[in-house]
């Protein structure tokens, strides 16, 4: 049984539930110590950010990262169909050149932990992978509504080469533009 992302046999299709499978074991890895250092970054990443925003942007991340792992250890879904491989290469190469690239150990933790959440969200759930109510800059927030996840800044990033924006299935909030 694989055990790892990195082990997922590409030349061949990955069911979802397989995937899921992989994230639960490396999940199950996971410490509550491992989810501190996480989220020192957080802290460390928001620090430049507007005071109005900042408190609200680390309980939101730490509370989603949190509920996040609860999330995957917990779920016993079904999920039908494959990922894209090609795709799911792509945003694998993304997440590994950002680890590889880490220079503070607290960095380093967030993003092997934002590397599981972020592919259960994406390619499990297919939800955005920011939670919905995240707030940008200019007091815009990710919306849900419709069926649709609304994000203000998604037309801005999708060229940030280290943004994960282009992989996310949010769609760009027209009433921000």
């Amino acid at each position: 049984m694989v055990e790892t992302i990195e082990e997922l046999d590409f030349s061949r299709k990955i069911s979802k539930n397989e995937l899921l499978g992989v994230l639960k074991q490396e999940a199950s890895r996971i410490h509550m110590h491992d989810i501190m250092l996480a989220s020192a970054y957080i802290q460390e990443d928001a620090k430049y950010m507007h005071a109005g925003y900042r408190e609200e942007f680390i309980e939101n991340f730490t509370k989603a990262f949190i509920n996040r792992f609860k999330d995957i250890r917990e779920d016993k879904g079904n999920y039908e169909g494959h990922i894209n491989n090609k795709k799911f290469q792509e945003f694998l190469e993304v997440l590994n050149r950002q680890i590889e690239e880490s220079k503070l150990r607290s960095e380093l933790y967030f993003l092997r932990l934002a590397k599981i959440v972020s592919i259960y969200t994406t390619f499990i759930l297919e939800a955005s992978i920011h939670p919905v109510g995240t707030s940008f800059p200019g007091g815009f927030k990710l919306k849900f509504e419709n069926g649709v996840y609304l994000c203000p800044v998604k037309e801005k990033q999708m060229n940030t080469p280290g943004a994960l924006c282009r992989f996310c299935v949010s769609k760009q909030d027209k009433s921000v533009e």
